[in-house]
């Protein structure tokens, strides 16, 4: 049913662009003015503009019987009727980076998770120095 209105639709919208480029414009634009002789000019503004109005109210019909077809059988989704649910846990303990090489970004101040500016502050300071006060072995003299 839903493939068949949108092929009505379309049909409908192809119309719809060709009527509302064939009418005359204060330009000129893609109108089919100058020199035909099958209808008068008076009389085919009346034409166009009739038709423009019955493809634009199909177009509309067509518009929301499509939007009612594509919530048909949804079940209605609200924030708001959810129940609350608490943030995940933080893990007990850090996991090693995924990638050997990046930089991990340390645990925010109790919260148990990670904020995008504690992150960037990670980022942004130098390595802290190893637990245990010992300095990093001095580059040997060269000779």
């Amino acid at each position: 049913m839903q493939s068949v209105v949108l092929v009505i639709h379309l049909m409908i919208v192809l119309a719809l662009i060709v009527v509302v480029l064939l009418q005359r414009s204060e330009g000129g634009g893609l109108g089919m003015g100058g020199g035909g002789n099958f209808m008068s000019s008076r009389g085919t503004a009346n034409v166009l503009t009739r038709a423009t109005a019955i493809l634009a109210a199909a177009f509309f019909f067509t518009s929301i019987v499509l939007a009612l077809l594509a919530t048909q059988g949804r079940s209605s989704r609200s924030l708001l009727d959810r129940p609350a649910t608490s943030a995940p846990a933080a893990p007990a303990t850090p996991t090693a980076p995924a990638v050997p090489g990046a930089p991990q970004v340390p645990q925010s101040g109790g919260q148990g998770g990670t904020g995008m500016l504690e992150g960037l502050r990670g980022m942004s300071q130098p390595p802290a120095a190893p637990a245990g006060g010992s300095q990093p072995p001095a580059p040997a003299p060269q000779q």
